[in-house]
């Protein structure tokens, strides 16, 4: 079998051959669910073109902080607890991580701490910035967590709420009703991973068509692209280029 290293008399340029891991004529499969953050695209074997084979990224386990938290985060705290008489049930774990301070609230109160977030007057978060949707598959049961980055714009001041559903129930409620900035950002968190806002006025997909199955950002969604053309040659999408099993 000619190897891609043997070279023709003719000019010394390599013999193009069949790539390993590449099945002719066929279209690849989809690629098997596969642990999170072990290479890409399933890859367990030849035939990776990303880069990406075999990484294994280490996972740091992420303790919850005690006080005192430093900076402004323990006012915020105090002034959470002080304010919310439902703070002990709410509160699941406080985070300090890279200078952020990230509270973990349990989905059914999230709206309700949002509230107070917004409206008492020591802690006066009055814009939610961000809602993003995570997918911890293979490292939390509630794989399916939901991240809101508020901001103080009176006190100049940024704290993290961070809240976890399961797949099989991914209910939790809309915060629209406290900070409409929210409207889209939910309805994106939706779209891409499957969450449902309870409340939410219009939770419609907002990138996907209406008909469309799945939840593309999930990490265990199926690999797919479309054919992209670039100087005349058509590139096939990643699923159709190997096999990644």
């Amino acid at each position: 079998m000619t190897s891609p290293h043997d070279k023709p008399n003719d000019g010394g340029v390599p013999v193009p051959v069949t790539p390993a891991g590449a099945s002719s004529g066929a279209p690849a499969e989809h690629p098997p669910s596969s642990p999170a953050g072990r290479g890409m695209f399933g890859n367990q074997g030849s035939g990776d073109v990303s880069g990406f084979g075999g990484l294994v990224r280490p996972r740091r386990p992420i303790a919850g902080a005690s006080r005192p938290f430093g900076s402004y985060f323990d006012e915020v705290y105090d002034a959470l607890e002080e304010a919310y008489p439902g703070f002990a049930d709410a509160i699941e774990k406080v985070v300090v991580d890279r200078g952020e301070l990230t509270l973990h609230i349990r989905p059914e109160r999230i709206a309700e701490v949002c509230q107070v977030m917004r409206d008492d007057l020591a802690l006066r978060f009055e814009l939610c910035s961000s809602v993003s949707g995570v997918d911890y598959l293979g490292a939390d049961e509630r794989r399916l967590h939901v991240v809101y980055q508020l901001t103080s714009m009176t006190y100049r001041r940024r704290v993290r709420l961070e809240t976890a559903v399961p797949a099989e129930d991914p209910h939790l409620p809309s915060v629209t009703s406290v900070y409409p900035t929210a409207d889209w950002q939910e309805r994106e968190a939706y779209d891409m991973f499957g969450i449902v806002f309870d409340g939410h006025p219009n939770l419609t997909r907002i990138l996907m068509p209406d008909d469309w199955e799945g939840h593309p950002q999930r990490k265990d969604y199926p690999l797919g692209g479309v054919p992209v053309e670039y100087k005349g040659a058509e590139i096939p999408p990643p699923d159709k280029r190997r096999s990644y099993q």
